[in-house]
């Protein structure tokens, strides 16, 4: 393709998203293909000559769109807000035509100071010291692992680059809220501490927050059988509840025992851009790493996910490679991001929120998160005033936990009830929810935060969760 025919097709690109974005409310938010659908709609085999653009669009339109599950409609309230803001899309299709290659300052010196600078100004906007420094990586998955990598080799003094694990003489233990993230879990199996040394430490209620007393003497327990402490996973905002780990406490009693502390705020950390909220995070300030997601809630395209630490030379101890093509004059006097974290080459991802906060500023993003927390409020409220209804888990930021509980139903039949009206809204189309296990009974998640997402439409899902509920008995 030659810039003439992109400049054409582009230009027909972006007016099918602009209205794409446009007409997504009218759309099922679930997708209702079945397995296999999407393939069996396309070719076996890749074309041999040039195919008519008209063709791609065409089956943007008749496979993509209905194979997609639309988290830009205003009523996908299922697992998290993903905002792909069209401020932020722009600085996306601007990195994609770039094409630049972050593989070291010298190959793509706008890459890492660019970087640079949107972390910085993250940083600023959440109220953060100058004590931290950022990076972008593709998620908190991501950011969990490399922070539990650096946290085994401060405990191991550098074990990976002399025996390993294997070399060390006592078992590395990581402790998390029985509420963390999945992804806490994978990464203690990706770093090699092994599942049988990662420990689950009981909810304080009714927060349910990590219980720092539990954590101490779990801790000291492990430490008296010949176990290491190495690092504690606090997390802000979970992701069934969004509860809030005391911070504070959780770092003092870490920091005690020598463990890293870590702290996964991936869709929460966004809350932090508003002053009033900033109370949740106290005691971050004292954390030794910290990733939240401004892909999510905040809305910039998918894997934009923000890793700050207090310490970039522990990073750079972990990860740092010199292979001889990457060497240049500017070594050691400038960041070079290749050696703060897993991958070499890099795609320019700062543009995506640089382009947001530049098209539609700070003060857009922070209302936006007001509207959604104030329309959580309001569902709640809803929620406890109405016969059979209860809200499950307190309300800190923009999700409801909800069960409906007829009189006279409890146990499994609650259980398949909840799932059943669940399942009933969300092949409406008219929504999406997500049902989720807490304490080991089923309720119902409304995770309000689609950048679409006004009044109009919390309102509209609550009175079909009443409609389906009743229709489900």
């Amino acid at each position: 393709m030659e810039p003439e025919e992109f400049r054409r097709a582009a230009h027909e690109l972006v007016d099918w998203i602009a209205d794409f974005r446009l007409r997504v409310g009218d759309l099922p938010v679930r997708s209702r293909v079945s397995p296999g659908e999407v393939v069996a709609a396309l070719a076996a085999e890749a074309p041999e000559s040039p195919e008519p653009f008209a063709a791609f669009m065409s089956d943007l339109d008749d496979v993509v769109v209905p194979g997609l599950t639309h988290v830009q409609h205003p009523g996908h309230f299922a697992w998290f807000p993903s905002n792909a803001s069209l401020a932020s899309v722009l600085g996306d299709i601007a990195a994609s035509g770039l094409g630049a290659l972050g593989l070291s300052w010298q190959s793509a010196p706008a890459l890492t100071e660019v970087e640079q600078v949107v972390c910085d100004w993250a940083r600023r906007l959440c109220g953060l010291s100058d004590a931290w420094r950022g990076t972008i990586s593709d998620g908190a998955s991501t950011a969990t692992l490399v922070a539990l990598l650096v946290a085994r080799e401060k405990a191991t003094g550098g074990s990976q680059r002399a025996g390993g694990l294997q070399a060390e003489d006592r078992p590395l233990t990581v402790y998390c809220s029985e509420e963390a993230h999945s992804s806490v879990a994978k990464a203690v199996l990706l770093a090699g501490y092994g599942a049988a040394n990662l420990r689950l430490v009981p909810q304080r209620y009714p927060d349910r927050g990590m219980g720092p007393d539990a954590l101490d003497t779990m801790m000291a327990a492990d430490v008296a059988e010949g176990r290491r402490p190495a690092a504690v996973v606090a997390t802000s905002g979970t992701t069934a509840t969004t509860a809030f780990d005391p911070l504070s406490d959780v770092v003092q009693v870490a920091h005690r025992h020598g463990a890293y502390v870590h702290v996964d705020a991936a869709m929460a950390g966004a809350a932090m851009m508003l002053p009033e909220y900033r109370h949740l995070f106290e005691g971050v300030e004292e954390a030794d790493s910290l990733c939240w997601n401004p892909h999510k809630w905040v809305g910039s395209v998918l894997e934009t996910s923000l890793l700050y630490t207090r310490r970039p030379e522990d990073l750079v101890n972990v990860f740092a490679t010199d292979p001889s093509y990457l060497r240049s004059a500017t070594d050691g006097s400038v960041v070079q991001y290749r050696d703060w974290g897993l991958p070499l080459g890099r795609r320019f991802r700062a543009l995506r929120l640089w382009a947001l906060l530049r098209l539609d500023g700070a003060e857009a993003v922070r209302a936006r998160l007001r509207r959604d927390l104030a329309n959580a409020r309001w569902l709640a409220e809803a929620v406890r005033a109405a016969p059979g209804w209860e809200v499950v888990a307190p309300v800190p930021l923009q999700t409801v936990c909800v069960r409906h509980v007829p009189p006279g139903l409890s146990g499994a039949e609650l259980d398949a009830h909840t799932l059943a009206w669940c399942e009933a809204v969300n092949s409406s189309g008219k929504g999406h929810l997500t049902a989720a296990t807490l304490d080991g009974t089923w309720m119902v998640r409304v995770s309000i935060g689609a950048e679409a997402t006004e009044q109009v439409h919390v309102d509209a899902i609550w009175a079909e969760m009443r409609r389906q509920a009743a229709a489900h008995v």
